[in-house]
């Protein structure tokens, strides 16, 4: 049972995250939100920007913060999956015999960025599905556990596409989210600038640790969720497959494919998170709405018609929202977040 003690620390514990991370990070404040929210409720994140925006520079400073081991890797054409998982080497023992000695890659780690993650071949993408998923690696039939807690924070160039290799659906829908880091504002520019000519030091301290952050997702586990808002939140994610008795006429129209039950766990899970860091008890459907962006546009495949009339996964989410609210005749359900109605275009909601 969460306790108002247990929800007072939560608090204090994301306000000292996000305080940290402000040393180093200029705005983007729903991008960072964003991530921490899945990082808290065990999820991977998938930071898509164009180059120079602060994705890499993001997932370091949470690397400090976290206070947890943090392995980078640069996703290159030639990077092989020994590369990231480890291989056996044979070496000799003390009598002269040579064996077969396991040897870590860089996946066992807390937090791993995979910088650049779709310029590295199917082959090596593949490498992180298990760990992604179940948290263990498998090399020559021997599996092992991967310390908790872990994270994958992958990042890719939306428009540089010559020598990149588009992630397959099965390894997009083990991304909880996918968040679109916006260019910086006017002022958020000159900050940034005038931050950087006195030092490119990164300054953020640690702010919690790898046992705070188990409990923090304990905590936010124990959040109840209605059955009403829970039933919203499965319709809204069954409604985006054109062939269920949930789907909408957008759906029909602009969808081949439509989100997984991964989806329907992440709505949920990161909801209780930003409930508990919005100071509630309980998951509203205004959590529910803001968080379908980040959970469900990687994980919607357009159809021809979608691509030939430019319709972006974000539209037709907010249009989703909207026609399963009347639907479902509920006033908070009817009224997506003013992300989705475009009243701010940038950050965690932004769209493409």
């Amino acid at each position: 049972m969460v306790t108002e003690q247990d929800i007072k620390e939560f608090s204090t514990q994301c306000n000292m995250i996000f305080a940290q991370i402000a040393r180093d990070i200029i705005g983007q404040e729903k991008v960072v939100q964003g991530t921490v929210i899945a990082m808290i409720a065990g999820g991977n994140v998938l930071l898509e920007g164009v180059p120079g925006v602060g994705k890499t520079r993001l997932v370091r400073s949470l690397g400090r913060v976290f206070d947890l081991p943090f392995a980078r890797i640069q996703f290159t054409p030639d990077l092989m999956p020994a590369d990231v998982t480890g291989t056996n080497i044979i070496v000799k023992d003390d009598d002269g015999n040579s064996q077969f000695s396991f040897q870590p890659g860089p996946v066992f780690n807390n937090i791993i960025l995979a910088d650049e993650i779709n310029r590295a071949t199917p082959k090596t993408q593949s490498a992180l599905l298990e760990a992604m998923q179940e948290h263990t690696v498998t090399v020559m039939g021997v599996s092992r556990k991967l310390p908790e807690p872990f994270f994958v924070l992958a990042t890719q160039n939306p428009i540089e596409q010559d020598g990149t290799y588009p992630l397959p659906e099965a390894q997009m829908d083990r991304f909880m989210f996918k968040i679109l880091v916006p260019n910086p504002s006017l002022n958020e520019l000159m900050d940034i600038v005038t931050l950087t000519q006195k030092t490119m030091a990164e300054v953020a301290e640690k702010a919690c640790t790898g046992e705070q952050l188990l409990r923090m997702r304990e905590t936010a586990n124990q959040i109840p969720v209605a059955q009403e808002v829970l039933r919203y939140a499965m319709v809204l994610t069954s409604a985006t497959h054109p062939d269920s008795e949930c789907a909408t006429e957008t759906a029909k129209k602009y969808v081949r494919v439509g989100a997984s039950p991964r989806a329907g766990q992440a709505l949920i899970s990161a909801a209780k998170v930003m409930a508990l860091i919005k100071g509630r008890f309980n998951v509203a459907y205004s959590d529910i709405n803001e968080l379908a962006y980040p959970v469900l546009r990687h994980r919607i495949k357009l159809n021809f018609e979608a691509v030939a009339e430019r319709v972006t996964p974000d539209e037709i989410i907010t249009m989703i929202i909207g026609e399963v609210g009347k639907r479902m005749k509920s006033p908070a359900a009817e009224e997506p977040s003013d992300e989705a109605d475009g009243k701010k275009k940038r950050g965690l909601f932004a769209k493409k």
